[in-house]
């Protein structure tokens, strides 16, 4: 099975021929340039493939695509404001080493211990949040510059220094 990973949203459709404005997270401006397919998650952990017609940049987080099979701007709107997953291997061909969503699938480890795979980055303000499944519960980890140890990308390992009794309260 394919692993997948999320990397924006369908945030509105645009002009009367069905096409779309994705949000993404890749950390870089990008037409993807050899993508073939996005993926909409139908139910959990089921994802339906659009095959990409074509794609063009809107701005260092917006491109607009059009997919196949979506002709009018009625079509569109229903695919708004879905997920937009990508495979694991298209996922490394596309997302800026520097950006926090490269974390995805890292595992995270605290002082030594390993205490779960990056699920999920969610990214605000002043800090980037990242989930992990902790003793079977989500767990929402704050990384900013003083818990970030290191990054090992050869690795894919995020090193952190958490704060006295975060992980206390999702035992």
């Amino acid at each position: 099975m394919n692993e997948y990973f999320k990397i924006g949203k369908l945030a509105a459709s645009t002009g009367l021929k069905g096409e779309l404005v994705l949000q993404h997270n890749l950390g870089k401006k990008t037409a993807l340039k050899g993508l073939e397919a996005i993926f909409l998650e139908d139910k959990k952990d089921n994802f339906i493939p659009y095959f990409i017609q074509a794609a063009k940049i809107r701005s260092d987080s917006e491109t607009v695509i059009k997919l196949e099979g979506i002709d009018i701007v009625e079509v569109a709107r229903k695919l708004t404001p879905k997920e937009v997953w990508i495979t694991d291997e298209d996922f490394k061909k596309f997302a800026a080493k520097s950006s926090p969503i490269a974390m995805l699938g890292f595992m995270m480890v605290n002082d030594g211990e390993e205490i779960g795979i990056i699920e999920e980055v969610i990214e605000q303000p002043h800090q980037i949040l990242c989930s992990i499944t902790y003793n079977g519960k989500e767990a929402l980890i704050p990384i900013h510059e003083d818990s970030l140890e290191k990054v090992d990308q050869k690795n894919r390992k995020v090193f952190v220094t958490l704060p006295d009794g975060l992980l206390e309260i999702y035992k």
